[in-house]
């Protein structure tokens, strides 16, 4: 009754051009409660839009008379929380990939069941509420980590500032490259930091430091009996994460088991703790990394390529520092300023023969 409740304020916007589809969407829709426009072309839907500014709109990229990455662009001009959710054929996953970069809240690829259809719509809805954010308290090292300046003056990293900037309001997943040790984890702190987010959780996970085994447990939770030394019910990081921020570090290393469950949690954002058969609602942003080529994981056949198009909707790769010109400096005396702080001792910089 919630969602319903909702859809009678602002009716859904379907925006499909083939009239067979049309009314079979529109029917379970309506079956499952909700009011709904519908139209035909994009010039229809922004029209219909434009009158009446819907919280969600269902949109085939594939409309005959303009594309349908401008039309996300033009919607969202209009109204910036609607939640858009893009419908695409299998040939044509890519573009919705670009559609997710563009905005977009979700996408559903032809063809796909009506459970998973009316979760996604569900799932926008839920997210257009202006809730409060739950505050969870922090770890001490969580806290330093966040307190951390994300450095970085250089071109390069002015550029990685801005997609920062740009991709934080959205819920769009964020994949970060790049080798060990060049700050994949400050960079998913930062995104996190400047969201609508950032009062949530920020909870991190390095998929390669934790048995395979025991790896969907530490994501999913358990309850009391699953496996041995299960002694009690564990909530996992997804659910500690709630209303904030997943941060699945090295995301490569995961066995394919458990792929298949982190691309069913991504479509359903519901939790099933090993042991259990109540799933569980989750409000989480997710942003993964990893210090491999993922694409070449793919090719190989390590790392399933549905899932890799699921994360994989905005890159930020991280460079070397090596390839940073001066930000060594500014790293280095920041961190020294710090070091200095700490200690109770005065830091007045870097010698000209060390910065030389």
């Amino acid at each position: 009754m919630k969602s319903l409740s909702r859809s009678k304020v602002q009716p859904l916007l379907l925006i499909e051009d083939t009239p067979s589809l049309q009314v079979i969407y529109r029917s379970v829709l309506q079956t499952a409660g909700h009011v709904v426009r519908t139209a035909s072309t994009a010039a229809e839907g922004m029209a219909a839009f434009a009158e009446q500014p819907a919280q969600v709109v269902l949109l085939d990229l594939g409309l005959p008379d303009r594309d349908g990455l401008e039309l996300i662009k033009d919607i969202l001009a209009l109204r910036a929380e609607t939640k858009i959710i893009v419908i695409t054929a299998n040939a044509s996953i890519n573009r919705a990939v670009e559609a997710m970069r563009a905005g977009a809240h979700e996408f559903l690829v032809k063809p796909f069941a009506e459970g998973r259809f009316l979760s996604a719509v569900s799932h926008a809805l839920d997210g257009s509420d202006a809730r409060p954010v739950p505050v969870r308290a922090a770890s001490a090292k969580a806290e330093r980590e966040a307190a951390r300046p994300f450095l970085g003056s250089s071109e390069v990293m002015g550029r990685i500032h801005d997609t920062i900037r740009s991709v934080a309001k959205s819920m769009a997943t964020v994949f970060i490259t790049g080798e060990s040790g060049t700050g994949k984890e400050l960079c998913a702190l930062a995104v996190h930091g400047n969201s609508v987010r950032s009062a949530g959780p920020f909870i991190a996970l390095n998929c390669g430091a934790i048995p395979h085994d025991l790896l969907e447990s530490e994501v999913f939770g358990h309850v009391k009996g699953s496996f041995t030394g299960a002694i009690s019910d564990r909530p996992g990081a997804a659910t500690a994460a709630d209303g904030g921020t997943l941060f699945l570090d090295e995301i490569c290393e995961m066995a394919p088991a458990l792929q298949t469950k982190l691309l069913r949690f991504l479509q359903t954002s519901t939790v099933l703790p090993v042991g259990s058969n109540k799933p569980q609602k989750v409000n989480v942003r997710i942003i993964c990394a990893t210090n491999r080529d993922p694409l070449d994981a793919v090719r190989r056949g390590h790392f399933r390529e549905d899932l890799y198009y699921r994360l994989y909707v905005v890159p930020i790769h991280m460079p070397p520092l090596r390839d940073r010109g001066n930000d060594v400096i500014e790293i280095a005396e920041a961190a020294l300023a710090q070091f200095a702080d700490e200690e109770g001792r005065l830091f007045e910089g870097l010698s000209r023969e060390v910065i030389e």
